[in-house]
């Protein structure tokens, strides 16, 4: 039975009608409400894989926050690279460890291939190399030594992170100061593709070297075994957006890592150590370089499956 009560309001059996202006305003309540959180949910998908990136780098400011409070508070004095510095060195190292292991499960495999003494160590260099730098803090965990580490100019451009680099031996490319490291008896990682494999290489995992061989050229000349490294699945951990010929041609001309990198999936991460190319006074620098390159791009083959699948990378992680 309808009953009319009024020109815009009317019930039936007892109940109010959709034309009742306070189910209106409710209705359009639930709509707003939808829409607003569909599009939160559209922005957070596309710049959720921007923001992991940036997650990285705050990591990396804590953590030098985090030196200067303790440097502060314990009033040490004297160089970062100073063993007085271990002790936080192995709080940072736990921390970031830590970090690694849940985050893309962490492993890391083939050290009894790394000596006690000098070696030139090579790596594939992924868009983000987070996971070198888990390397050197599983590294100094397990062998309470720092790895030295080459690193691009811009770097050491970053305000606030000198300390940091200093304290973890990251150093900019210097022939006389990696003779140095090397001689001291230091393990010393160089990525000869740098910031060009960085951003330009892809899922394939090739080298980008072009003839770069100052690195065989050091190995010669300190007379010291390479190790090649690389890590598994790195490509699809962290990709980089925009790499077109015009991007390519700009990063020649001006050498800026310009491109925005993307991704933090929490794939797994396995870095495996290769055996060592032992010294040979007879092998020439340009010969050890392609001899190098061969033995990396043999270990890429040997542990990757390409081309790299975020799927499947990410149903390792949690298999």
């Amino acid at each position: 039975m309808l009953e009319v009560i009024s020109m815009n309001q009317c019930y039936v059996n007892g109940e109010r009608t959709m034309f009742d202006p306070t189910s209106l305003a409710h209705l359009s309540k639930e709509w707003i409400f939808l829409i607003s959180f569909e599009t939160k949910s559209i922005l957070l998908l596309c710049l959720g894989p921007f923001l992991i990136p940036l997650g990285i780098i705050f990591l990396i400011y804590m953590s030098a926050l985090f030196l200067l409070i303790y440097q502060m508070i314990f009033k040490l004095k004297g160089s970062y690279c100073s063993n007085t510095l271990d002790d936080v060195r192995l709080i940072l190292s736990t921390m970031w460890n830590k970090f690694a292991r849940f985050w893309n499960g962490y492993e890391l495999h083939g050290t009894e291939n790394l000596p006690d003494g000098p070696a030139l160590l090579i790596y594939y260099h992924g868009a983000i190399p987070v996971d070198y730098l888990y390397f050197l803090t599983r590294y100094f965990i397990l062998k309470r030594r720092c790895c030295y580490s080459i690193a691009d100019d811009f770097l050491f451009k970053f305000p606030g992170v000198g300390s940091l680099t200093t304290m973890m031996c990251i150093i900019p490319s210097s022939m006389e100061e990696c003779l140095n490291v090397l001689k001291n008896g230091h393990l010393l990682g160089i990525s000869p593709g740098g910031v060009r494999e960085a951003l330009f290489s892809d899922e394939s995992y090739r080298l980008i070297w072009h003839k770069r061989k100052g690195f065989a050229q050091l190995a010669v000349e300190a007379k010291v075994p390479i190790i090649p490294m690389y890590t598994q699945n790195v490509r699809e951990g962290y990709r980089v957006f925009g790499k077109t010929t015009l991007a390519r041609w700009f990063y020649e001309l001006s050498r800026l890592p310009f491109l925005p990198p993307y991704g933090g999936f929490p794939v797994k991460f396995r870095t495996y150590i290769g055996e060592p190319i032992p010294y040979d006074p007879n092998v020439t620098a340009a010969e050890l370089a392609k001899k190098t390159k061969n033995a990396l791009q043999s270990l890429i083959q040997k542990h990757q499956r390409i081309p790299g699948s975020i799927y499947h990378a990410l149903k390792e992680r949690f298999h």
